[in-house]
């Protein structure tokens, strides 16, 4: 009689030496199955994006190829064009390490794994979407080592990171870091709990995903499966005797109501919310149906930010800005007396982009009594913006020319990045 044998495991089982997890090993492929091509493939596109400093790697089957491109310092790369024969095996390869179901190609997926590239731990979340040329793949590239950035280090002028500091310092009360996807947010938000975590606190997170995982604060990932969302997440939470809260994102009227309310029930919760600017931000809590009043007295301040490419300083070399480029930063810096500006040409360092790494730039809106006045009169954007400027407010375009000044980036880059008509 015919008897099926049991499938050989794709990834085989490492025994642990200890209680901590194992993880998988890219710099030395496993024996067996795993020398196969597709494995060796899988290999090099994900410790060459690392490599490369890519925070996200796409897998995009086109027409006649498979593209592969990193996204560098905020733009895309295109790295690889393999045969689209390909693409099947390699998705495949992919979902398998992920935990997510092979066969199903038409729904979203999500999944993730660990592993390990030239000795630096890696989490690589895995997200696929059906297109008219098959499954598209995306790869979150999260370097634990990039992680533990302090405030001091991420750019912002003395001041704003003195009177950033001393705000998340308070018992209670709300700050919002605002911009849109991929201006630092979480970022920010993690250099914020490393600055005011300590042992006489209850640190609590509610987050999706967990991308960075900090000893001494308390992390809840949510699982819309099993019901815990933004909202349930925060009102369990708020029974576990919090100190200080973050809240991953707001995203939902609900999950806006109960941070609002925490924070006027006498706890600090950090929180992030997609908008354009720190003014925005504001009337983006308006729109999901929170009163002003409430807002005005919950919330304490809103940091609004960007992320701009330095220019690289391998290949850094004096150029004349165009006559558009040069009105700008005239209309945004008339005293400055800056005749001579940088960019960089491009080379290997920088991957012939003429920028390496990023720096941010950030505008702190505090909530003033006459800000506050402003929010229960429904004031607009505009006339909220302008109070704060009024009040010392240095907007992201004047921060952003200020390192055009300092030859820490260009005005191509500024435009490109949060250009202000």
């Amino acid at each position: 009689m015919f008897q099926r044998t049991a499938p050989k495991p794709v990834v085989e089982p490492v025994p642990a030496t200890s209680g901590e997890p194992v993880l998988a090993d890219f710099t030395t492929p496993p024996a067996g199955d795993d020398d196969a091509p597709i494995v060796h493939l899988v290999t090099n596109i994900v410790g060459q994006g690392l490599r490369d400093r890519a925070s996200d790697i796409h897998v995009e089957p086109l027409n006649d190829i498979l593209r592969i491109r990193y996204r560098i310092d905020g733009n895309l790369v295109e790295a690889q064009r393999l045969p689209l024969a390909v693409h099947l095996g390699l998705v495949s390869r992919l979902k398998i390490m992920a935990g997510m179901n092979i066969v199903e190609r038409r729904r979203p997926q999500d999944g993730q794994f660990s592993t390990v590239v030239d000795g630096r731990e890696v989490d690589v979340r895995v997200a696929t979407v059906s297109t008219v040329f098959g499954e598209k793949l995306v790869m979150r590239l999260l370097d634990k080592r990039r992680s533990m950035i302090g405030l001091g280090e991420l750019g912002m002028p003395r001041d704003t990171h003195e009177e950033f500091s001393q705000m998340i310092r308070s018992p209670f009360g709300m700050v919002i870091c605002a911009g849109p996807t991929g201006a630092g947010k979480t970022t920010t938000l993690y250099a914020s709990l490393l600055e005011i975590n300590n042992s006489g606190k209850n640190v609590t997170t509610i987050e999706d995903p967990v991308e960075y995982v900090f000893p001494g604060i308390n992390q809840v990932q949510t699982n819309e499966q099993a019901g815990l969302t933004f909202a349930t997440g925060l009102r369990a939470l708020l029974r576990q005797d919090p100190d200080v809260i973050l809240v991953g994102e707001i995203r939902d009227p609900d999950t806006a109501r109960i941070a609002v309310q925490s924070a006027l029930t006498g706890h600090f919760v950090l929180s992030s919310l997609h908008g354009t600017d720190a003014s925005a931000a504001l009337h983006r809590l308006l729109d999901m149906g929170i009163e002003a009043f409430l807002i005005a007295s919950s919330v304490m301040g809103i940091i609004g930010q960007r992320l701009l490419r330095r220019v690289c300083d391998s290949c850094k070399t004096p150029y004349t800005p165009d006559a558009e480029e040069l009105a700008l930063f005239r209309r945004h810096l008339p005293d400055s007396s800056k005749e001579l500006f940088f960019h960089g040409t491009g080379c290997d360092d920088c991957a012939q982009t003429g920028y390496r790494d990023r720096i941010g730039v950030y505008e702190l809106l505090r909530i003033s009594p006459r800000i506050r006045r402003l929010l229960v009169d429904h004031a607009t954007t505009e006339q909220v913006r302008d109070a704060a400027i009024d009040e010392g407010m240095r907007p992201m375009i004047v921060e952003a020319m200020n390192l055009v000044d300092d030859d820490v980036t260009t005005v191509a880059e500024v435009i490109r990045t949060l250009y202000v008509a």
